[in-house]
């Protein structure tokens, strides 16, 4: 087949002197390689591994990186790289390339997640419009004003989380809130009690920024042992260095969004981290801001509690908490030649010759350790 033409959206950048040799799939694949990098994370994790050829990108869960005490069945990991797997969806789509997707091809192989390969045809419908969205979302922890999502955007979300093979779940009535408060501070306790669980948080969140994964400082707030909300945020701070300001309660009623799946397979999971990042890309582009509570998905005793009162045949994956608050920093990133392997970029320039940074170039200075805390689940 020969090769195919690689409309460049109006807008768009042209491509890197690094990228500048490369035929436009090749190029459109590094380029997927990059976004599919800046996906949130359950604690930063960032558990991925990336493999390109010359006709498609590779995802595989790096199970080095899989929470062992908090994720033991692997959920979130699979959650991370169905987030993963969008951010490379929307940059093919930014290029002009329609895909091609298998997602968990192979159940001899648990690792191998998802193949995509560019093909001939219309982008999908709605990508190429995310693609700026990537890198200005974060998870962002702050207090959010009193602004709830209105009907229509919400009916909008519901309809793009159907089209990731997730159903939307909005949490509305009080009761139902209250329910949600109630298991949510159940399962805190639960994972708290667990010595385990606090030391594998503790591995993740007393990392420099520098090391490219875990939970900054910056970007949770500072715990003054005062604050008694009711839906219980990570607590990341019991060292006092969170930058954000302690409270996260909102001014008024806040939005929760339980998002769901039919099935409860690696395959539904994939497909659950696909539709998360699909939403959190489409309220960034629209200066929402949301951030995950999901200590209840995480403990079974919880989560069938929260199935059985909220969502009767359908599996819980993620609960989202959705307003506007006033950014936060971006977390830092993994090397990409940790991660991506076969890439066919140039090779970076010789030492002292200037290059590319290996990290966000608005990473926070002055680096300080971060909170050992007493939470669970961090998104960044």
């Amino acid at each position: 087949m020969p090769e195919l033409p690689s409309p460049r959206p109006e807008g768009r950048r042209a491509p890197s002197t690094r990228d500048s040799a490369l035929d436009p799939r090749s190029r459109a694949l590094e380029e997927a390689a990059d976004l599919a990098m800046k996906a949130p994370s359950v604690h930063n994790t960032q558990p991925w591994r990336i493999e390109l050829q010359p006709d498609r990108l590779i995802l595989r869960a790096d199970r080095s990186r899989q929470l062992r005490a908090l994720d033991p069945l692997g959920r979130e990991l699979v959650l991370s790289v169905g987030a993963a797997l969008l951010n490379a969806r929307v940059a093919l789509a930014a290029r002009g390339w329609a895909v091609t997707v298998e997602r968990v091809p192979d159940p001899g192989d648990g690792d191998l997640l998802a193949v995509v390969r560019p093909v001939e045809g219309s982008p999908e419908p709605g990508l190429a419009e995310l693609a700026p969205a990537v890198g200005r979302r974060r998870t962002n922890r702050r207090r959010f004003t009193a602004h709830e999502l209105p009907e229509r955007l919400l009916r909008m979300l519901t309809s793009w989380a159907r089209d990731e093979g997730a159903t939307l779940v909005p949490v509305l009535s009080d009761t139902h809130r209250l329910l949600v408060t109630r298991l949510t501070q159940e399962a805190d306790q639960l994972q708290n009690a667990d010595p385990e669980y606090r030391a594998e948080l503790r591995q993740w969140t007393t990392r420099p920024y520098a090391h490219g994964d875990g939970v900054p400082p910056e970007a949770v707030p500072h715990v003054t042992g005062r604050e008694k909300e009711a839906l219980p945020l990570r607590d990341f701070d019991s060292r006092g260095s969170g930058g954000l300001p302690p409270r996260t309660d909102p001014e008024a009623g806040q939005t929760l969004l339980l998002l769901t799946t039919a099935a409860d397979d690696p395959g539904a999971w994939l497909r659950a981290g696909e539709a998360m990042e699909r939403l959190l890309l489409e309220l960034t582009r629209k200066d929402w801001v949301a951030s995950p509570v999901t200590q209840a998905v995480e403990v079974p005793l919880t989560r069938t509690r929260l199935r059985s009162a909220l969502t009767w045949d359908a599996h819980p994956q993620i609960l989202l908490r959705i307003g506007r608050a006033e950014p936060t920093p971006s977390s830092p990133r993994r090397r990409r030649s940790e991660v991506v392997a076969n890439s066919r970029r140039q090779p970076p320039p010789p030492p002292g010759a200037p290059h590319e940074t290996p990290h966000p170039v608005d990473a926070p200075a002055g680096h300080r350790p971060v909170s050992d805390g007493r939470g669970g689940t961090t998104w960044t």
